[in-house]
């Protein structure tokens, strides 16, 4: 592969300069979460380029792939991607950067020793100097969309190939970009294969300057990460729920991953329900844990009985006669083991926010789920599922109660909806083996 950098003109200038301008006026947000979040402070050196002795000696100086990934979701990809990728070539070694710090734990937890994590350095060029020089990568891979001027064009300029894997463009993402062609034309040329979701991705790519030869639409990574994900645990959310006083004959309804506002309207929706459906019970798991004690103070003067799951022990030699009205999920990591036992389950970031929450994992456990009408961050997704009949989209939270209503009454079209769900996520894999036959076919050495 032949670099195609450009001479450097004055639209990365005016970047950097802005950069530097504006990066100083970010510094007490960053000082801010470090002190709210105590895992956010831990390596914080390294987003300025600066690696203790022990990383470098994991690094080793041995050329890695730089693999990237912003936050949980992307970052459950490049772990996919890692292990198919190690199936072909089984001494390879990747440097996988991520930015947020829920990222950083799980990838120290789940990478191999052959492996190292580190927190993306700032996109300038002294820190991104450092960092290609501690790092030595081979190759750069993007996960769905990082445009970074000065890593991308540094890879170019050491003639690495770079590929984006899994990538997609929302609407707001794609007026953001068509605002700053100037920038994004000549970073998109740059990139050897461009694998997306969908074929409107592929489109809103090769506007913004993509080459059409190199973008190819290959369906959804989050189809593979889902179907490699083990479904272990189920026994133990059996078992929390069963000393909640939860039963077998009790109905329950699920909603999962919300957000603000969407936990008082499932609340709502549940006492209105609960008049006609006596065995009905609410588990509702937020998608920010730390957002706790501000949706307590909103849902105790609703709930006749809430119950935290963090105050269970699944071991309790008694359990309740009665289940409490609303089960709290305020545990990170358990949520895909609820969905298994649930009877309708309900999709947060969808109703009163926007963006979506991937719908994947409830559908392989093969149940029926409902969205809100917000979705933009899994537009390619939502329309495999709607194609299919295999999800259930409302427009607000009175089509949200209908659509509840409408399954907990009828456990044949529950069943219906959900076995349509799994067989979705069964078909819609593969698409990340397919790009690394791509990233091999455009000429990547893999030794």
């Amino acid at each position: 592969m032949t670099a195609r950098i450009r001479k450097p003109d004055m639209i990365w200038k005016i970047y950097n300069l802005l950069f530097a301008l504006i990066f100083p006026l970010l510094l007490p947000h960053f000082f801010w979460r470090m002190k709210r979040r105590g895992g956010y402070s831990r390596n914080f050196g390294q987003r300025l380029g600066f690696y203790s002795d022990e990383v470098l000696r994991a690094l080793g100086g041995e050329p890695r792939v730089w693999l990237h990934a912003v936050s949980v979701g992307e970052l459950y990809v490049a772990l996919c991607l890692i292990r198919e990728w190690r199936e072909r070539e089984p001494d390879v070694r990747f440097a996988l950067t991520v930015t947020t710090s829920t990222a950083y734990a799980i990838a120290e937890r789940e990478l191999s020793a052959a492996d190292v994590v580190l927190y993306f350095p700032v996109d300038f060029p002294p820190v991104m100097r450092r960092a290609f020089a501690v790092i030595n990568p081979r190759a750069l891979v993007l996960v769905e969309v990082e445009l970074w001027p000065n890593l991308i064009r540094m890879a170019r300029r050491r003639s690495l190939p770079v590929f984006l894997v899994n990538g997609r463009m929302s609407d707001r993402s794609f007026r953001g970009y068509s605002r700053l062609k100037a920038l994004t034309r000549p970073l998109l040329a740059e990139f050897d294969v461009i694998s997306v979701q969908s074929e409107e991705d592929r489109k809103r790519f090769i506007a913004l300057g993509a080459d059409p030869a190199r973008t190819v639409h290959l369906g959804s990574a989050k189809y593979d990460v889902a179907l490699t994900t083990p479904l272990a645990g189920g026994e133990k959310a059996l078992e929390v729920m069963r000393a909640a006083g939860i039963r077998p004959d009790h109905l329950v309804l699920l909603g999962g991953s919300t957000w603000d506002g969407e936990e008082e309207a499932m609340v709502d929706l549940y006492r209105g329900l609960k008049t006609r459906y006596r065995n009905l019970v609410l588990m509702i798991a937020p998608r920010h844990v730390e957002r706790l004690p501000a949706l307590l103070e909103i849902l105790k003067p609703k709930v006749g009985k809430l119950v935290r799951r963090s105050t269970i022990t699944e071991t309790a030699a008694v359990a309740p006669a009665q289940p409490p009205d609303v089960l709290l999920i305020d545990t990170t990591g358990e949520l895909k083991h609820f969905y298994a036992h649930a009877d309708v389950i309900f999709v947060g970031k969808s109703l009163t926010q926007h963006g979506g929450q991937n719908i994947i994992e409830p559908a392989l456990y093969g149940k029926p789920v409902i969205v809100g009408p917000n979705m933009e961050n899994f537009i390619a997704i939502l329309a495999d599922f709607l194609a299919e009949d295999a999800v259930v989209q409302v427009k607000d939270l009175q089509g949200l109660r209908r659509a509840v209503d409408d399954l907990l009454c009828d456990p044949g079209k529950r069943d219906e909806i959900g076995q349509a769900a799994r067989r979705v996520v069964e078909s819609q894999s593969g698409s990340l083996g397919q790009f690394l036959d791509c990233l091999f076919d455009a000429g990547f050495s893999s030794r």
